[in-house]
């Protein structure tokens, strides 16, 4: 039996998509390269994408919407110490290309005559990257018909969970990108990726009051991911966050003990931590975490990694979007500052090794230091343990919507099911509480550490600059002995 390397094989697909079919091949990939290079640039890349996606969306038993969208293109990036030139193109033709290049030589005329102060490479070569997942194509993974079906499966299911339930929204969501990366330095990567998310919201009603939940999932596989056990777990996620909350009292208000479910509330380290370890912030300077490389910033046993290696995970990728492999990088252990989140421009005016997290919404955004699956390690205490450590505090158990500022880690976040755990135990839930408070400053309060690490369900989109990636979070519970929480009560 014939096995094919996994670089070679997403290599071989996406030149007969992104390539062939426009005339374009290797040579005129580094004719191009070359051409920039004429003037005064550092590095060049060509970022070659074609994206096929669809989403549909259920509500009322009815199918309300469903669409479908094709996009391609390329974008051609020039780099001369801090400046970049870029332009893009949805045209995939060898005109389009040479215009685009031409574009981004102007950084190089403006730094002044001469050549190049390095040279392109006279040939390119493959990038092996990973093989994280398969390189499949949800969209044709099921036809119309069964998509629909998948629907109207999860009402049929969160119906019968309780007549509290009034109304259930789903959606379903697939998509297939290709990308090719051709760079300045003779590298050659692609990648073959598949996402898919489904999602479903409740509304219950009880005495007039109305409460919604939410649940959901996916990552990187077809739709045959999700199993009629899977579909029963989301729904059960949702109806119990929206009978919960039925039943809620307003949230008391002032400083107190925290516990952070596991899973889903990773989202605020990643939020108020992980958004400050990302290099273009340190670099300049911004970060709450800038130079601080080496101290104490989080109590003993918090330790935080960015692991963009893991297998079918919806953050994770064989290649970031500069052909670069991810790799999972330790950013706090045991509480001491270890590094930051690079991409290549940021990693060679700091002198550090890239980290495989250039990442960019599509070929018509620019590439920036960005996380992929951002969690904090397990500690030894059963979670029973933590809880039963409280005697007055707050148990927050997923979330919603939140707001951080990166140069200092002030946080806002919003509790979407939260219980008060008094003398031990978990007693009442409330509705309306808000977390408050420093990313840095709430690190170094982690007294307790569950052995009990999880990663989210698969729903997590990161926005940055205007650009939006999908992302993974999790972490294992944790008691944090000092918060202000805001409250209704």
């Amino acid at each position: 039996m014939n096995i094919i390397e996994p670089g070679i094989r997403n290599l071989a697909i996406a030149k007969d998509v992104l390539l062939t079919p426009y005339g374009l091949d290797e040579g005129m990939l580094l004719h191009t390269l070359g051409d920039i290079f004429t003037h005064q640039v550092d590095y060049a890349d060509l970022y070659f994408q074609t994206t096929r996606s669809e989403a549909w969306s259920l509500e009322e038993g009815i199918v309300k919407s469903g669409s479908f969208s094709i996009d391609q293109g390329v974008g051609v990036r020039a780099v001369a110490g801090e400046r970049t030139a870029f332009a893009y193109s949805d045209d995939l033709s060898a005109e389009a290309l040479k215009q685009a290049a031409h574009t981004t030589r102007a950084i190089g005329r403006h730094g002044g005559a001469g050549k190049a102060r390095v040279k392109v490479a006279h040939s390119l070569r493959g990038v092996a990257g990973r093989d994280l997942y398969l390189p499949a194509d949800p969209l044709n993974s099921l036809d119309a018909t069964a998509k629909v079906a998948l629907l109207e499966r999860v009402e049929a299911i969160a119906r019968k969970r309780d007549p509290r339930i009034k109304q259930v929204m789903a959606g379903l969501a697939g998509e297939y990108d290709v990308i090719l990366v051709a760079r300045s330095d003779g590298a050659l990567a692609a990648d073959i990726r598949p996402l898919v998310r489904l999602s479903v919201t409740v509304i219950a009603e009880q005495d007039g009051r109305r409460e919604i939940g939410s649940g959901g999932g996916g990552g990187r596989f077809d739709y045959a991911y999700f199993t009629d056990a899977r579909l029963e777990q989301y729904v059960d996620d949702a109806v119990r966050g929206a009978l919960v909350n039925l039943e809620a009292r307003p949230a008391p208000a002032g400083g107190m003990t925290v516990v952070l479910g596991p899973g889903w509330p990773g989202v605020l380290l990643h939020e108020a931590i992980g958004h400050g370890l990302e290099g273009d912030f340190n670099r300049k300077g911004s970060s709450a975490f800038a130079g601080r490389i080496g101290e104490r910033v989080a109590a003993s046993g918090v330790t935080v990694v960015d692991d963009g290696t893991l297998p079918n995970r919806r953050g994770s990728l064989n290649i970031d979007d500069e052909g670069n492999p991810t790799q999972c990088t330790t950013l706090i252990e045991d509480g001491v500052l270890k590094g930051y989140i690079q991409d290549s421009l940021n990693a060679r005016l700091m002198k550090v090794p890239v980290t495989g997290n250039a990442r960019r919404e599509s070929y018509a955004a620019l590439p920036m230091p960005r996380m992929t699956n951002t969690y904090m390690l397990g500690g030894d205490k059963d979670p029973r343990e933590i809880i039963a450590s409280v005697k007055h505090g707050l148990y927050a158990v997923n979330f919603g919507g939140g707001q951080v500022d990166i140069t200092n880690g002030k946080f806002v976040f919003s509790a979407s099911e939260a219980y008060m755990i008094e003398n031990g135990k978990i007693s009442y839930p409330v509705k309306g509480a808000t977390l408050i408070g420093s990313g840095p400053e709430s690190l170094k309060y982690v007294s307790m550490i569950g052995n009990d690490m999880a990663l989210d369900t698969g729903v997590g989109v990161c926005g940055k600059e205007g650009q939006s990636v999908p992302v993974g979070v999790g972490q294992p519970t944790l008691r944090i002995d000092k918060m202000t929480v805001g409250g209704t009560a």
